[in-house]
Order: structure tokens, then C-alpha cells, then sequence
């Protein structure tokens, strides 16, 4: 399956069918990778959080650990991903008062032989999440918003930062 752009879908054979990309032949690198997301909610509920006083405890400690776990098992969440030895993942989450919210970046790094990418977006994905479920007895209104790649290092695509094409 080609695309207008003469690249090809990877994770589909010719015929469509779903299919693992081989990256035995790979050569291995350091890889890394950057995501951000955003937990949009009411003023209150980031000073509750902020505060510590969340009824399910500490909504940031948890959600950043929730995120680097999630990290850990992408390829048990994601069809045709690899499993990866990452040899380091972290996930950073500050309060944004003019959202209001909280903004969490995720990061990835494999020396390996497939990226990272799918990694940090499942880190920030989950640790979004788990803010949502820690804070939604006070505020079922949040949103999750705007989970997307900033950057990704090594490999033989190179490297990529959102905005620069």
C-alpha cells in the first residue's frame, strides 16, 4: 500500500493485511523520543491537586508513575510494536495556571533497533489518564488534549521535530 508521497504504510504487507516489520536486519542506535499532552480542568481542581489534597492522594507522584509503567508495556497495548529494553524513560508534569491544567512530557531512549516513539506517546497517554481518574470525582469536565510527538532522534528515517517541516 503506497502512499501519494511514495512511502509505504509499514505495519501493512502488499496485501493489506497487518504484518510486524522485521528490524532484524536494523543496525542498533540510540533512539530517543519526546511527547507532550495536557490535562485541561477547572482552576479548583489544579489547586487541589497542587496541594496534595486529591482524596486518591498524590495525583502527579501517581500519574508519573502510571506514565513510566505504561512506557514499559507498550507492546503489550499497541498491535505489531516491539517489545523494547528502554534504557530510560521519564515523564515530567507542571502545572499550567493560564490553561489551567497540567502539562506532561513524556521521554524515551533505547540503544535498539526500532524507535521510541510509540513509548513516549503511551507514557504521556497513560499519564494523562491516571490525572483524569485521580481528580474526576471534583471535576468531570476535564479534557485530555493534544497528545502528540515533538521530537525523535537516531534511526535510519533520521531525525524529527514537530513544526520544522
Amino acid at each position: 500500500m503506497t502512499e501519494p508521497s511514495g512511502k509505504r504504510l509499514t505495519h501493512l504487507a502488499e496485501s493489506g493485511a497487518a504484518d510486524m516489520v522485521d528490524v532484524g536486519a536494523k543496525d542498533e542506535t540510540v533512539r530517543t523520543a519526546v511527547a507532550e499532552g495536557r490535562v485541561r480542568m477547572r482552576p479548583e481542581t489544579l489547586d487541589l491537586i497542587l496541594a496534595g489534597n486529591a482524596k486518591k492522594g498524590d495525583v502527579i507522584g501517581i500519574a508519573r508513575i502510571a506514565g513510566i509503567m505504561a512506557a514499559k508495556k507498550t507492546h503489550e497495548l499497541i498491535p505489531l510494536c516491539h517489545p523494547l529494553l528502554l534504557t530510560k524513560v521519564t515523564v515530567d508534569i507542571e502545572p499550567d495556571h493560564a490553561l489551567p491544567g497540567l502539562r506532561v512530557t513524556g521521554r524515551a531512549r533505547v540503544t535498539g533497533k526500532t524507535g521510541v516513539e510509540m513509548e513516549a506517546l503511551t507514557a504521556v497517554s497513560v499519564a494523562c489518564l491516571t490525572i483524569y481518574d485521580m481528580a474526576k470525582a471534583v471535576d468531570r469536565e476535564m479534557s485530555v488534549e493534544g497528545i502528540r510527538l515533538l521530537e525523535k532522534t537516531g534511526g535510519k528515517s533520521g531525525d524529527f521535530r514537530a513544526g520544522s517541516a
